[in-house]
C-alpha cells in the first residue's frame, strides 16, 4: 500500500467571537490525524484559522506540503471558506483529493459535492471512516466499500451505508504531537496553553435550535474516568497545558462516573483549570458536589437558559425549568466559578419590549457573563422550517451567532442587531456597577475579559461605550479613594 501525504486543515474563518476568548486547537483534526497515521501514511496539520492566516500564505502551505489527500472540517459559518480552500488546493496540485466531514457537509452532503471542489464528503463520527478512505486511495480501491462516505457517481450523489458510531472512546489515539501549540492559548488567562479536550460525545436533549443532537443521532457516549484524566496528565506534564476546555456537549451525563472524575482530578492534583458547558438541572443535581468543582480546577462554567420564560423554553424543547435557570447559576456562583449563559432571541415575534425583558431577567438571574444571540435556524434542523418564510440570509458564511439571519415582524434584522449589541452592553455595564461585591478572581477575570471584548471581539465598539464611566471607576481605585 503506498504511504499517503495528507493535510488536515481548518478554513480562515472569523467572525468576532470566539477568536476573541483565545486560541482554540481543531480537536476533530487532532483525532483524524491519529486514526490516519496509525495506518503508516503521512499527516500535518495546519491550523489557518487559529493562525489567522490569508489565501496567499494558505496558498504556500499547500504548494510546500503537496498534499495527496486534503481533508476539512466545516460547520455552517464556516463551509464557504471550506470550499474555497479546497478549489485553491485543486488549481494548484489538481490531483489532489479533497474531503469535507463535520456537522455541515454531513447534512448538507449533495450541496458541497455540487460545488465541484470536493471529491468525498465523511458523513458523521469521522476517524474510522477517513482513516479507511485514506487506505482506499492509497490501495486505488472503491470507495463505495467505505461506510459513511457520500461523493458524486453515475452523475448523482452516492450514499455508502452510515457507518455505526466507535463503541470504544478510549481506544482512539488523538495526535497531540502534531500541533503548534504556541499558538494555543486562553486570552482571558495570559501566557496559558490551552487544549480543548473531550470526554463524551452526543447529547440526549431534544433542542429544536441544535445540530449536536442530529449529529449524533440522540445518542451518548463516554469514555472512562481514568483514560481521561490520564490524557489531561499526559497534556499537562508533556505539552505545558495548563487550561482545558472540555468541548462535550453533555459531560455530566453520568453523575457517578463525574464524580469519579472530579475525584481523580483532586487526588492528582494536575494544576489545570478547566473550563465546561452543561446543563441547569445538573448543576442543579450536582449541588453537594460544587466544592468537588472547584478543587477539581473547574473555574468556568457555561449553561444555557435560552429564553425568559417557560413558554419559550418549551418551544425550543430545552426540557428545562425557568425556576432550574437561576437557581444554576446561584449554585455556580456561590462556588465562586465564573457563570456564563446565553439568551435566544430574535423570533418572528420578537419586539423590542421583549427583549428589553430578557434583558432584565438576565440582570435578576446575576450570571457574570451573558450574551444574546440571534436564532440561528442551521438549514438541516426543525427549526430552519419552521422558521424558512421568515429567513432573509442565505448565505452560509453569516450562520454564525452573531448576524441576525432571521426579520422579526416588528423589527428589521439590523434594528434587531443593534438590540442584541445594546443588550450586551446594558448587561456588563450592570455588571460594572456590581464589581465591589465580586470575588477578587472573578474580579480580575472580568477585567481581562471585557478588555478582550474591546480589543478583539464583534461586540469592540458596544463595549467601549459601556467601559468609558468604568474608566473613572479604576481611576478611583487606583487613587485608593475605594468604589463609588
Amino acid at each position: 500500500m503506498r504511504r499517503l501525504r495528507v493535510l488536515l486543515a481548518t478554513p480562515p474563518y472569523h467572525c468576532g467571537m470566539l477568536e476573541a476568548a483565545g486560541g482554540w486547537l481543531p480537536l476533530g483534526l487532532v483525532y483524524l490525524a491519529g486514526e490516519v497515521r496509525r495506518r503508516g501514511h503521512e499527516v500535518a496539520i495546519y491550523d489557518a484559522m487559529t493562525l489567522f492566516h490569508g489565501w496567499e500564505e494558505i496558498a504556500r502551505v499547500v504548494e510546500d506540503f503537496r498534499p495527496d489527500v486534503l481533508g476539512i472540517g466545516a460547520i455552517t459559518a464556516t463551509v464557504k471558506d471550506a470550499l474555497k480552500f479546497c478549489a485553491l488546493a485543486k488549481e494548484i496540485s489538481p490531483g489532489v483529493v479533497t474531503v469535507l466531514g463535520n456537522v455541515h457537509p454531513t447534512f448538507m452532503s449533495e450541496e458541497v459535492l455540487s460545488s465541484g471542489a470536493v471529491d468525498f464528503v465523511v458523513r458523521g463520527e469521522g476517524e474510522i471512516t477517513f482513516a479507511e478512505l485514506v487506505d482506499c486511495l492509497a490501495e486505488v480501491g472503491d470507495p463505495s466499500r467505505v461506510s459513511g462516505l457520500s461523493f458524486l457517481k453515475d452523475g448523482g450523489v452516492f450514499h455508502t451505508p452510515d457507518r455505526p458510531f466507535i463503541r470504544d472512546l478510549d481506544s482512539l489515539s488523538p495526535a497531540w504531537d502534531l500541533l503548534d501549540w504556541s499558538i494555543y492559548t486562553y486570552h482571558p488567562r495570559p501566557g496559558s496553553r490551552l487544549a480543548i479536550v473531550s470526554s463524551s460525545r452526543g447529547c440526549v436533549s431534544q433542542c429544536l435550535f441544535c445540530s449536536q443532537r442530529l449529529f449524533w443521532k440522540g445518542a451518548w457516549r463516554a469514555r472512562s474516568p481514568e483514560s481521561f484524566v490520564a490524557e489531561l496528565e499526559l497534556l499537562r506534564e508533556r505539552y505545558g497545558v495548563d487550561v482545558v476546555m472540555i468541548s462535550d456537549e453533555y459531560p455530566t451525563r453520568d453523575r457517578v462516573r463525574w464524580e469519579r472524575i472530579l475525584d481523580l482530578l483532586i487526588e492528582r492534583d494536575l494544576g489545570m483549570e478547566i473550563l465546561m458547558e452543561t446543563r441547569v438541572d445538573d448543576i442543579v443535581r450536582d449541588e453537594d458536589l460544587m466544592e468537588k468543582y472547584r478543587a477539581a480546577g473547574v473555574s468556568h462554567i457555561y449553561v444555557g437558559v435560552e429564553a425568559p420564560d417557560q413558554k419559550r423554553v418549551d418551544e425550543y424543547r430545552k426540557n428545562i425549568r425557568v425556576e432550574d435557570s437561576r437557581r444554576a447559576l446561584e449554585i455556580i456562583n456561590r462556588a465562586d466559578i465564573i457563570s456564563e449563559t446565553s439568551f435566544v432571541v430574535g423570533t418572528p415575534d420578537e419586539t423590542p419590549e421583549n427583549l428589553k425583558a430578557t434583558l432584565e431577567l438576565a440582570k435578576f438571574y446575576d450570571p457574570d457573563m451573558a450574551f444574546f444571540l440571534p436564532l440561528t435556524p442551521w438549514p438541516y434542523t426543525p427549526m430552519y422550517e419552521r422558521y424558512k418564510k421568515h429567513i432573509e440570509v442565505h448565505d452560509w458564511s453569516r450562520y454564525n451567532l452573531v448576524e441576525p439571519v432571521i426579520k422579526p415582524r416588528a423589527l428589521s434584522r439590523k434594528e434587531l442587531r443593534r438590540l442584541l449589541l445594546t443588550s450586551t452592553g446594558e448587561f456588563f455595564k450592570h455588571k460594572l456597577s456590581q464589581f465591589p461585591r465580586l470575588s477578587p478572581f472573578k474580579r480580575n477575570f472580568m477585567l481581562r475579559v471585557l478588555g478582550l471584548m474591546v480589543e478583539r471581539s464583534y461586540l469592540s465598539e458596544e463595549m467601549q461605550r459601556v467601559l468609558l464611566p468604568f474608566r473613572a471607576f479604576l481611576s478611583r481605585k487606583k487613587a485608593g479613594r475605594g468604589w463609588p
